[in-house]
């Protein structure tokens, strides 16, 4: 049996970090013209904060992941569109947007998240069956 060195984090724990560092750089992507230009230091601090630590590139597809949730935002945002929404208030005034359709970030947003998943499964499967190998001499 193995023994588990207290001080490893676990490769899903590595995954959640990077969703951190995808989300952030999303939002200075979606954000640029406003507080992305505040965002991105953070998320590019990150990043190298996380690139440097031992182990933690097996985490690197939480990226993609994380660039889903801010994607997710935009379509919850959106979600009476598509078209111009308006909406009474109880004091008797009223304010109209346009409204983009949801439909399209909810694809990405979903594309992204899954997408992200499915490459960190893929490739903690290859990790775990490599080390599992005896060592070849």
């Amino acid at each position: 049996m193995k023994q588990r060195d207290p001080a490893r984090v676990p490769a899903w724990g590595w995954f959640v970090a990077w969703i951190v560092v995808g989300v952030a750089f999303m939002l200075a992507a979606l954000g640029a013209l406003t507080i992305g230009v505040f965002v991105l230091p953070i998320a590019v601090g990150l990043a190298v904060l996380l690139a440097t630590r031992r182990g933690s590139s097996v985490g690197i597809p939480g990226l993609i992941s994380g660039a889903s949730l801010p994607v997710f935002y935009v379509a919850f945002l959106n979600r009476d569109g598509p078209g111009d929404i308006c909406r009474s208030f109880a004091d008797g005034g009223s304010s109209c947007t346009e409204e983009w359709s949801p439909l399209p970030w909810l694809f990405v947003g979903a594309l992204f998240l899954l997408g992200g998943i499915a490459v960190f499964v893929q490739l903690d499967r290859k990790r775990v069956r490599s080390s599992d190998r005896p060592p070849a001499f």
